[in-house]
């Protein structure tokens, strides 16, 4: 991605929602990240924030505010979300309704998730480095089995059927599959595997099938991959340096990239954006809100400060955005972590080593 141009000065405002339990306090580092490379590099960013979180669907009964979503597309350049989820709210319906309200929403088709390794230290297979696990997961975020087409009839009865449907369509396979063509293409990266279980789901999943072909002819430089979603999730765990991108539906997306959260050393490294490209995306660390951890100091904030530095590159800050990157493999390579890694800094000490970090040697 190009380095906005610095005559630039129109404001890109950024909707921060910092969630619930621990997700409060990893955007609070979050924050402090994007403060210091606002300050360092002069950067027009406008950080707002939303306290859509449980306390306030408790309070009021209401998740999403009528007309968030078109003020989020008009009016805002990006949005950074933190990890949602709150005992008191059993259903998780605001949860729900604000993470898939935004995502499907704004078609917000892309799940990104990059696969990276900044220590060698954090991967628990043995004799693999950070060359090895190296690739990125292209996950179609708007259709497939999450689509919510179903029901249950004779419910709690011994007679119960329950039907979950998937849904594919042409536009939203192809889309997706370019897509990860695409950043191939732009990122200096050689294959393009497509993972699917087309062998037993011959409707949907032929679809992937046909569509990947047909698009992949327009990329020949480029080799294009399949594996059935088993097999792939045992060639990640055997040899993950074969794999550069990857592209898959909605659940398999899901399953598979929490496999590569584990390889790079757990979801407390694990970034994710969301986008569309042109328009306004969300970014979000994967973890969960851990609310027992909350305001314990314990929250592992590297994946937020992760996230940040996609959100930085989406919008044209590419130099920003490799600081923070390099922050980050500098921390954890020092060990200067909490304590899922290894180390024994608080949520906030990390917090400020990685905004100190981001703008030195600048």
């Amino acid at each position: 991605m190009n380095e906005t141009d610095p005559r630039d000065r129109r404001p890109q405002r950024i909707a921060v929602l910092p969630g619930d339990g621990i997700g409060k306090d990893v955007t609070a580092e979050a924050v402090k990240v994007l403060d210091a490379v606002r300050a360092h590099w002069d950067l027009p960013l406008e950080l707002v924030h939303l306290n859509w979180d449980a306390d306030r669907y408790l309070e009021t009964g209401e998740s999403l505010p009528e007309g968030a979503l078109e003020d989020l597309r008009d009016n805002y350049s990006a949005i950074f979300i933190g990890a949602y989820g709150d005992p008191r709210v059993p259903d998780m319906k605001h949860a729900a309704d604000i993470l898939l309200g935004i995502r499907f929403g704004l078609d917000l088709f892309i799940n990104y998730r990059p696969i990276k390794l900044y220590s060698e230290s954090l991967c628990p297979l043995v004799g693999k480095t950070v060359e090895d696990i190296d690739f990125v997961v292209f996950r179609e975020n708007t259709e497939g089995a999450y689509v919510g087409i179903g029901g249950n009839f004779k419910q709690g009865t011994a007679d119960e059927v329950a039907i979950q449907e998937e849904m594919h369509t042409r536009k939203g396979v192809e889309r997706i599959i370019r897509a990860a063509f695409e950043w191939a293409s732009g990122h200096g990266r050689r294959k393009v595997c497509m993972s699917d279980k087309s062998n037993v789901m011959r409707f949907g999943h032929d679809l992937w099938q046909r569509t990947f072909a047909e698009v992949a002819t327009e990329y020949p430089a480029i080799e294009a991959q399949h594996m059935f979603v088993d097999a792939l999730a045992m060639q990640l765990v055997r040899k993950p340096e074969n794999f550069e991108v990857i592209v898959t539906n909605n659940m398999f997306g899901d399953i598979l990239t929490d496999l590569g959260a584990a390889l790079q050393g757990g979801l407390g490294v694990a970034a994710s954006a969301n986008l569309h490209p042109g328009r306004v995306s969300m970014f979000e660390p994967v973890h969960g809100s851990a609310p027992k951890y909350a305001g314990t100091g314990r929250a592992n904030p590297v994946a937020a400060v992760a996230t940040v530095a996609l959100l930085l590159e989406n919008l044209g800050h590419a130099a920003a955005a490799n600081a923070v990157d390099r922050a980050i493999g500098e921390s954890i390579r020092a060990r200067f972590t909490t304590a899922d890694l290894g180390g024994q800094a608080s949520t906030s000490e990390v917090g400020d080593r990685l905004a100190a970090g981001s703008v030195s040697g600048e």
